[in-house]
């Protein structure tokens, strides 16, 4: 078995408040919540799980919505923007949508030769919608006002704002098997071939980049995906040997995981694909109701008692 990176597996923002965070993805961009749970370190606050229908590995968008928290920054060590590939010719709906709903965005613009939108959720984070250059055959999950024509499909890359893209770029290329495929000024485009789909991560190099502040409306970590446990360890292997500090294997439920900063600064996780997310659900149930990892079962009733009721 090839121990190799399979792209992206999910990425993790912060948020505000949880019902306005539900309404955004789910109801504005069409989202399916995949599974509502709460964040392993702080049982009274939502970890709310976006994607697809089976929620697929590289259509996961995660938060943590914390009803008081603080407006982040994007800034250096951190992912700055998240890119989602839609059908082509499907950017004028968007345009449209996010004119009748008073979403903040940009003028449909070009990129490495694909047409992308670029636009703010409710707390500020930075999102991008992209015709991609390559045939997506991915399905999207589809609503009463958002078809398969114009469904989103899963993430197409995420942007990595660095001070400088040496160190990060050396990860990405002798660890995880990426290739340096195109250049747009100080933005650097990485390609793993190991899958057709979010595969891609982008490097934006700013030397003169303050720090940014990781809160409402930044991402977390970004996570990339590997086949199972056995590639997890593998991987481990490969970090460790290059001297940077990464967790034990920790089981999330849904997958496994391993932690590491880069030495951008960027928090990167490794996910595997197994269990998946209809361990606790049917596929058809998933997201309906609100399930606890084991050590906090026996504390529900408290738990749902403080977590806000989403309509």
């Amino acid at each position: 078995m090839e121990n190799k990176i399979l792209g992206l597996h999910h990425i993790t923002a912060i948020a505000g408040d949880a019902q306005r965070n539900y309404d955004f993805y789910t109801k504005t961009l069409g989202f399916r919540l995949v599974k509502k749970t709460v964040n392993f370190d702080d049982p009274q606050t939502y970890h709310f799980y976006f994607g697809n229908e089976e929620g697929t590995p590289g259509t996961i968008l995660t938060f943590f919505p914390w009803a008081n928290v603080r407006p982040g920054k994007n800034g250096a060590g951190m992912a700055t923007e998240i890119g989602y590939s839609v059908p082509q010719g499907s950017l004028d709906f968007w345009k449209a949508r996010f004119e009748k709903l008073d979403v903040r965005h940009d003028i449909i613009s070009e990129r490495f030769g694909e047409k992308h939108l670029a636009f703010q959720d409710p707390d500020g984070l930075w999102l991008n919608l992209i015709e991609a250059k390559h045939q997506d055959n991915r399905k999207g999950w589809n609503t009463a006002e958002i078809n398969a024509d114009v469904a989103i499909k899963g993430f197409h890359t995420v942007t990595l704002t660095l001070i400088d893209i040496k160190a990060t770029a050396a990860i990405l290329t002798e660890v995880f098997g990426y290739k340096q495929i195109e250049q747009d000024g100080n933005l650097y485009r990485y390609q793993t071939d190991a899958v057709e789909n979010a595969a891609l991560v982008d490097l934006l190099e700013m030397p003169q980049a303050q720090r940014g502040l990781n809160a409402g409306g930044t991402n977390h970590h970004v996570a990339f995906r590997v086949k199972n446990d056995e590639v997890l360890m593998k991987i481990r292997e490969k970090i460790v040997a290059r001297g940077l500090q990464i967790t034990e294997k920790i089981n999330r439920d849904y997958f496994f995981s391993l932690y590491f900063r880069e030495p951008g600064g960027v928090l990167f996780e490794i996910a595997t694909d197994n269990p998946g997310f209809a361990t606790d659900e049917t596929l058809e149930n998933l997201g309906s109701s609100l399930q606890l990892p084991d050590q906090y079962e026996p504390m529900r009733d408290q738990i749902e008692k403080g977590l806000p009721e989403i309509k």
